[in-house]
């Protein structure tokens, strides 16, 4: 019964990751064509491209390690390959959420309209700070995944008979004392772009309750394109941030090690974490007209075409 219901969520975990894929491949697919025919990298464009990329990226190597752990478990749970996974894994964790987060940075500058001189400075430079931001952040990134390639980890492989989601119990990955160290550095790494999509988030909602309150006072209408861009971009950080907490969760239980491998929790976290991914590439596919166009592109021709074949 409970290796059903783990196969049960690893197929959701499958279904949303191949959801993210598509989604993420869909953004970087129209912002690099943007890119190519206006010959020009604009800011946005750029922090979405490297956002997908990390993505899809990450996504790939989230269902490579489950094949491996399901299919070939001796082999993965020898320490080398093992720990290659997980250091990896952080790399692109790490850096997909920095670049979520400056696309959050980026939404507040170019949306919110404050007065104070930190803030117009960053509005006037954001576009040349943007390279800059991304490159920081993904040596950063480097950075808090090496400790993952240490030697941490203590596998032993305990087998008695072949190895099935039935008697998974009776393979253990064990720890080192410096894993324990390894949890905060990796709480740490995963905080600090939580801190900075927090505050991002808190400046734009006080920068809509603000034009808000003065559209009240002018009683000139609540729906004019600057309190759009505001709800839209609330909706799209909002949205993330419901996930990015969720996400944030499951990655802190699967790396505290407190399950078993392919038991309910582990397949219950992996579920969670495909759905954060996938489910915000779809809110930016959704809230942004740039990219809507491309998935309608795709149901046109494919209508055309079966009506083609069909006359």
């Amino acid at each position: 019964m409970y290796a059903l219901f783990s196969l049960l969520f690893v197929a959701i975990a499958i279904i949303e990751s191949m959801a993210g894929l598509l989604g993420n491949g869909a953004v970087l697919a129209v912002c690099s064509t943007s890119c190519i025919r206006s010959k020009i990298l604009s800011s946005y464009d750029m922090i979405m491209i490297f956002l997908s990329l990390s993505r899809f990226s990450l996504q790939s190597w989230m269902m490579l390690d489950l094949f491996l752990s399901l299919f070939c478990e001796t082999s993965y749970y020898e320490e080398n390959l093992f720990v290659i996974f997980k250091t990896v894994f952080m790399f692109l964790n790490y850096s997909s959420l920095w670049f979520a987060a400056w696309l959050s940075v980026f939404y507040c500058t170019k949306i919110a309209s404050f007065t104070q001189s930190f803030f117009i400075w960053l509005k006037q430079r954001i576009s040349s700070l943007v390279p800059w931001m991304l490159i920081t952040s993904s040596l950063f990134s480097f950075a808090m995944s090496l400790p993952f390639a240490w030697d941490v980890y203590d596998v032993h492989n305990n087998f008695t008979a072949p190895l099935t989601m039935t008697n998974s119990s009776e393979r253990r990955v064990t720890m080192k004392a410096s894993f324990f160290l390894l949890i905060l550095l990796c709480n740490a790494g995963v905080a600090l772009p939580l801190i900075v999509f927090v505050v991002s988030s808190i400046l734009l909602i006080r920068s809509l309750w603000i034009h808000t309150r003065q559209m009240q006072n002018n009683a000139t209408g609540f729906r004019d394109a600057s309190l759009e861009a505001h709800v839209g971009a609330i909706k799209s950080i909002f949205s993330f941030l419901i996930l990015y907490v969720t996400y944030f969760i499951s990655l802190v239980l699967i790396l505290s090690n407190i399950f078993l491998p392919l038991s309910i929790g582990e397949a219950m976290c992996l579920a969670l974490m495909a759905a954060c991914p996938a489910g915000h590439s779809m809110v930016l596919i959704w809230s942004n007209p740039k990219f809507r166009e491309l998935p309608a592109r795709i149901l046109h021709h494919a209508n055309c075409h079966v009506r083609t074949r069909s006359m």
